[in-house]
């Protein structure tokens, strides 16, 4: 037997809400803020996941994975970056827990020397290993892509659309120079349209200019980082080695 959904759809989230729980994709768990995402939930996920997973690939990235603690320092460092969020980051203070007075608590005595902030974004921790893998010219482009978990305190949530603990992608690279950064922003910008937005429009949806459209978050470009080492014009420019030079492996080592 069929039944319409009583909600009125011109309030977006709550008939959103709605259709995820009469579709038993997901539901509310004991941790406030967090979701569980059922069976039917995560295969839409995973089926979203493996498609956008098989093209990121065959644009050369490589796929890593990346500490989910972040030292407070590196995050100082990006303060003006992270400024939007500083307020729902969740931190750990202390490294174990210690029985006082009947309940379990934090031990005083564990306290950690530099607090870690659970991963709200994967830059600042992404760049310092940039770094120290781009090394010379022969290193980029560096292309890599992480699927991961990400935690941001949000106040109000809602099942999907707005959660404390959420699953994303986040592609970084980094590039010899602005112009090659901006056409990899442009050919990535057409990947998310055909996994997001799919090509069976007549005629197809287009991609304008990248500022008139709200970027994806995970979309990262690390052009004139001042972690990064900076390469003169012609170093950049200069065409690759021959076959008898050695040259250092431009993917990222697993």
């Amino acid at each position: 037997m069929q039944r319409a959904l009583d909600i009125n759809r011109s309030r977006f989230a709550d008939w959103y809400q709605a259709v995820v729980r009469d579709a038993d994709m997901a539901e509310t768990s004991p941790v406030r803020g967090a979701m569980v995402i059922k069976p039917w939930g995560y295969g839409v996920w995973e089926q979203i996941q493996q498609e956008l997973d098989r093209r990121i690939k065959a644009t050369g990235h490589d796929n890593c994975y990346f500490p989910m603690f972040i030292p407070l320092s590196f995050i100082a460092k990006e303060a003006e970056h992270v400024e939007g969020f500083a307020k729902e980051m969740a931190v750990v203070t202390h490294h174990r827990l210690k029985n006082i007075d009947g309940k379990l608590q934090p031990d005083p005595d564990a306290k950690l020397e530099e607090p870690l902030v659970v991963r709200p974004t994967s830059e600042t921790i992404i760049g310092a290993m940039f770094a120290k893998w781009v090394q010379s010219y022969r290193d980029l482009p560096l292309l890599i892509n992480q699927w991961a978990n990400v935690v941001r305190w949000e106040m109000r949530t809602r099942l999907f659309l707005r959660t404390a603990e959420f699953l994303w992608q986040e592609g970084h690279t980094a590039h010899a120079n602005s112009d090659e950064a901006m056409q990899e922003m442009y050919r990535m910008l057409d990947v998310y349209a055909d996994v997001e937005l799919g090509r069976q429009f007549d005629p197809p949806l287009q991609i304008g200019d990248p500022w008139e459209i709200r970027l994806p978050t995970s979309m990262v470009m690390l052009q004139e980082s001042d972690e990064l080492p900076q390469f003169p014009e012609e170093e950049a420019a200069m065409p690759p080695p021959s076959a008898e030079e050695p040259t250092l492996d431009a993917t990222v080592p697993f």
